[in-house]
């Protein structure tokens, strides 16, 4: 559960978001609010830890502040299929 502070953070786009991108599969990953980049960096070898251990590869992370994702897991091969 969100705290005030973090809730009031992201609601003011002032929130730090974990976005993580792996080659294979080829998506984009986002965790978060957090209301520190360092809780952000912390928190984030977790959830790299956890992508390894369900075999992903080429994994890049980024600590960025900005509002809640529409969507937390972006799958991009589904949108080029959906495309083709």
């Amino acid at each position: 559960m969100l705290n005030l502070w973090t809730h009031a953070l992201n609601a003011c786009r002032q929130a730090w978001w974990v976005e993580i991108f792996t080659a294979q599969p080829k998506c984009t990953y986002y965790f978060g609010p957090f209301s520190g980049a360092q809780e952000a960096a912390v928190a984030s070898k977790g959830f790299v830890v956890d992508l390894e251990g369900e075999f992903a590869e080429g994994i890049t992370i980024k600590i960025d502040r900005h509002c809640q994702p529409d969507l937390l897991t972006i799958e991009h091969d589904t949108f080029k299929s959906l495309g083709a």
